[in-house]
């Protein structure tokens, strides 16, 4: 009768029963953070773009999912976390402003900047 109890036992544990599909956790990549920098910069470029009135602004949106497309693709966490930070940055700018200024371009050239720094570091890094 004790051995009736072995399964129960193992499932209150935890432990999946033999043949039960295994979640698989995702490996962060070690250049995650400098992506997730990367997919915030998209989004306050691409809101700061948009405010300006500038024919590219879609580029940098499109730019986004293209790198979702190909950093996240099956990775509904990784996809989920790179997406906020897209939304962060947008978002971020938005509150801050409300027409194009000069300030907004110069924030936009910095930005452009630092995206351009980031993903020539992530391709020379870690690129294949």
């Amino acid at each position: 009768m004790a051995f009736a109890c072995l399964p129960l036992a193992a499932l209150a544990q935890g432990v999946p029963p033999a043949g039960a599909p295994v979640a698989v956790a995702e490996k962060p990549a070690p250049y995650d953070a400098r992506l997730l920098r990367l997919s915030e910069i998209l989004g306050s470029v691409h809101y700061l773009r948009t405010l300006c009135k500038d024919s590219t602004a879609d580029t940098w949106r499109q730019s986004m999912q293209d790198l979702l497309n190909k950093e996240a693709k099956g990775e509904a966490d990784r996809r989920a976390r790179m997406t906020a930070a897209f939304n962060r940055g947008y978002r971020t700018f938005a509150s801050v402003y409300t027409a194009c200024t000069a300030p907004a371009v110069v924030a936009d050239e910095r930005y452009r900047a630092e995206g351009a720094t980031l993903a020539s570091e992530i391709t020379a890094r870690f690129g294949n």
